[in-house]
């Protein structure tokens, strides 16, 4: 009998195991269709089919931000005519109890099908963009997901115009099924984005990894194969400095849409260009060092990232205080990558670097807001910048790509060339990437050990202060100084940066501890004259040429159209003091330092 009831039981349980979901199986995907009826129109259709478990309600959230670019941008505005079925096609309630959320009564229908139109006419690397040749869209400003923070999968498939014929997406293509791909949960498919068109599309290979150059919009002058084959050096580069791959592909998306910008995903990067970038040196050189800073993106901050930036919460802030490291060592690195690739001059590299140092050094809001501190602000003032805002804030991608430097000087130094920023970043990669994350004391200890000496006061005073940077060591290390400008020969200057507002000489900016700023100029002000001669929109500089420095000058100026006369000092313009150089008795061993930096 004990035997036959063992039986017995094995089998029931054997027959509910069958008859009932494991509560360890996967939970059904979210399944989205994608279609463009009218594209010309900047519109898409959106059908997406939710699993609901029977239960009688199911919420739906769409993300108001989007990871990489921190401001709450409210995309759930751009969607319009949401509709709900059930089982037959039978008509399902749905209201909006939250201003990125909606509420389904389902009937205790297994699957509810939910449709909604997306409006997409913004060129940045963060919306969506929609017209008659193609479609770049991105994951956060499209899909709705369900609310309760289950990890399920999400596929999408892609029905286009017939005229369209490729999709490009970091997402895992579904096999035997065109434009259809699978992403395991809603944190990949917002980390996606979708080209859909007829792009160029230039793949190569390294380590075994495919990569693959997409060109979307009017690549017709964009030299493609040039391009490609570079972009395949900075990989190179980057692998050089991290030492692995941990990507299955990875998809640079550039649209060449006559815009500007880049966001860093997991498995991919969106920017835009001109489709003048190859025809000159300058433009070539600038989108190499995009290239460079969205593709170390991969490992720092996509893999490697602040413990507070992930799981993601996409209905509000997510603060952290280290986009220092985030953001600006990845500026840092960008540049790098293409100079190790041997991508641009020394000349060029120096131009690159100097211009984040001057940036840092020129703002007057280095005195007031410390870097740690400007990455927890970010949600408030680095995406909203004002008038003042260089008076009161520093910008954590530059002063971040300051430190880095400073900071791999500082580990080369200490350990005489043996290790650098690299063993760190890759002790710290394998230490923290993935589910871990950081704190910033972990990251800094890690540099502290790769270092071998204690950087806890140095880190406080270049991270956590507004103390001012000191250079001293870096310069030293290598051979470099920054170049002197004799203020004897520059120009006067009220120090005031102005616009042409339709004719009109209008003050747009006042920098702290300018003569404009002692003497009261505002923002704003149309400026008529100078010592009571007219002065147009035109001619400033040329009037400033008839001053020297240390004049005194009486302008006029209309204060909401008010008549205001103010006595302004001028002084020297600042010039560009902080331009890196080698030192004139560089030593062949800060040469072989300097090498080993940044290559021959």
């Amino acid at each position: 009998m004990r035997r036959v009831l063992y039986v017995s039981l094995a089998l029931l349980l054997a027959a509910i195991t069958m008859s009932e979901p494991s509560a360890q199986s996967a939970p059904d995907p979210i399944r989205y269709t994608l279609r463009f009826p009218a594209p010309q129109t900047h519109y898409m259709e959106v059908e997406a089919v939710y699993p609901t478990g029977r239960r009688p309600q199911i919420e739906l959230m769409m993300a108001v931000w989007t990871p990489g670019s921190y401001l709450v941008r409210e995309y759930q505005r751009h969607v319009e005519g949401l509709t709900a079925t059930g089982e037959g096609g039978r008509a399902l309630t749905a209201v909006k109890p939250a201003k990125n959320r909606w509420r389904i009564d389902t009937g205790g229908a297994a699957t509810v099908t939910v449709r909604y139109r997306v409006y997409g006419r913004e060129m940045t690397v963060r919306n969506n963009w929609i017209e008659s040749g193609f479609a770049m869209l991105n994951g956060a400003p499209t899909f709705l997901t369900l609310a309760d923070k289950v990890a399920r999968p999400h596929e999408v498939t892609i029905d286009p115009p017939a005229a369209w014929k490729t999709s490009a997406t970091p997402l895992m293509p579904v096999a035997g099924r065109a434009h259809t791909y699978r992403a395991d949960d809603f944190d990949t498919i917002v980390d996606s984005p979708i080209i859909v068109g007829n792009p160029v599309v230039k793949t190569f290979e390294v380590d075994g990894k495919r990569h693959h150059l997409v060109l979307e919009g009017d690549p017709s002058l964009f030299d493609a194969d040039r391009a490609a084959a570079d972009v395949k050096r900075i990989v190179e580069a980057g692998r050089a400095a991290m030492g692995k791959f941990d990507y299955p592909h990875y998809f640079f998306l550039n649209m060449v849409t006559e815009s500007g910008g880049g966001l860093e995903h997991k498995n991919a990067f969106l920017t835009m260009s001109s489709r003048f970038t190859t025809r000159t040196r300058r433009a070539y050189v600038n989108w190499l060092n995009l290239v460079g800073h969205e593709y170390f993106h991969n490992w720092n901050v996509k893999r490697l990232r602040p413990v507070e930036l992930g799981p993601f919460d996409y209905e509000t802030e997510n603060y952290t205080k280290s986009l220092w490291v985030a953001e600006g060592f990845t500026d840092y690195y960008g540049a790098l990558l293409v100079r190790r690739a041997g991508l641009q001059t020394m000349a060029e590299y120096f131009d690159e670097l100097s211009n984040a140092i001057e940036q840092v050094q020129m703002r007057p809001g280095r005195n007031v807001q410390p870097v740690d501190m400007a990455s927890f602000d970010t949600w408030i003032k680095q995406y909203r910048p004002d008038e003042n805002s260089g008076n009161t804030s520093i910008d954590y991608y530059t002063k971040g790509a300051a430190i880095a430097f400073m900071l791999d000087a500082k580990i080369r130094k200490a350990t005489n060339g043996a290790k650098t920023l690299d063993t760190a970043m890759r002790l710290a990669y394998d230490r923290y990437s993935g589910a871990k994350g950081y704190t910033p004391e972990q990251f800094q200890q890690t540099m502290a050990e790769v270092a071998g000496v204690d950087l806890a006061a140095w880190f406080a005073d270049a991270v956590s202060s507004t103390k001012e940077l000191d250079f001293t060591e870096a310069l030293g290390y290598y051979g470099l100084r920054f170049t002197p400008v004799d203020l004897t020969s520059a120009r006067p200057t009220m120090g005031a940066s102005t616009r042409n507002d339709n004719g009109r000489l209008v003050v747009s900016v006042v920098r702290r501890g300018t003569p404009a700023h002692e003497a009261g100029v505002n923002v704003d002000d149309e400026i008529l004259a100078i010592d009571d001669l007219r002065v147009r929109a035109d001619g400033l500089v040329a009037r400033m040429d008839q001053y020297k420095v240390g004049d005194k000058v009486r302008l006029l100026v209309a204060r909401r159209d008010r008549l205001v006369t103010l006595d302004v000092t001028l002084a020297a313009e600042p010039g560009r003091p902080w331009r890196l150089q080698p030192t004139p008795d560089q030593t062949a061993e800060q040469k072989a330092r300097l090498e080993a930096w940044l290559g021959r």
